[in-house]
This record gives C-alpha cells, sequence and structure tokens, in this order.
C-alpha cells in the first residue's frame, strides 16, 4: 500500500474534541502524520492507510465526520445519476396519472347526487 493523504471534515467545537481525534490517530496503524485544523474542522491524515478506514477511526471519537468535498476519494456516479433521472420520470408520471382519476371521481358524484335527488323527488 502505498502512502497517502485523506482529508476529512470533522465536527470538532473544543480542544478536547481535537484531543479525542489526536487520540485515535495516534493509535491507528499505518499514520504517518495528520493535522487538525479546529478552525477549519479539517483533519488531514498521511501515511499507509486506507481513505475508508480513517473515516471509521475518527468517526468512533462521535464526531460528525465526512470525507472533505474537495477531497473525497472519486466514487463512480453515472449509475446514480441514471437512478435519479428514472425515480424523476417515474415520479412526473404519477403525478400527471393523479389528476385525471381525481377529475373522473368529482365527475361521477355529481351524477350520483343528481340521480339520487331525481330519484327523491
Amino acid at each position: 500500500m502505498s502512502s497517502q493523504t485523506v482529508v476529512l471534515k470533522v465536527g470538532m467545537s473544543c480542544q478536547g474534541c481535537v484531543g479525542a481525534v489526536n487520540r485515535v490517530l495516534g493509535k491507528m496503524e499505518g499514520v504517518e502524520s495528520f493535522d487538525i485544523n479546529l478552525k477549519e474542522q479539517k483533519v488531514t491524515v498521511k501515511g499507509n492507510v486506507q481513505p475508508e478506514a480513517v473515516l471509521q477511526t475518527v468517526a468512533k471519537t462521535g464526531k460528525k465526520t465526512a470525507f472533505w468535498e474537495n477531497e473525497a476519494p472519486a466514487l463512480p456516479t453515472e449509475p446514480e445519476n441514471k437512478l435519479s433521472e428514472n425515480a424523476t420520470a417515474a415520479a412526473s408520471i404519477e403525478v400527471e396519472n393523479k389528476p385525471s382519476e381525481t377529475s373522473a371521481i368529482a365527475s361521477a358524484e355529481p351524477e350520483n347526487k343528481a340521480s339520487e335527488t331525481a330519484t327523491v323527488a
């Protein structure tokens, strides 16, 4: 495994939070160095580590942890986009069908009431 850099956004509000992240990273195997920036809530880890393993280790502190947006590992997005397009198309089909069903029901009601009124009279 080659040395790499993992950048995380970690919800830290005080020095106690920094200490908790410092402790877990100090014990993690493969970590060569790390930097914790409280003001930016940014944690940069360098070493022979897997990004997901670093994320899971820091998350164990109980702090909200995510990959830093601009430096997140590349993930395939094509299947996700196709899924959203299909979901959007399905949702628009449902919306198109619902008004016609509603109008059919609404137009049927007055006819029934009119027939009942004519029968009673």
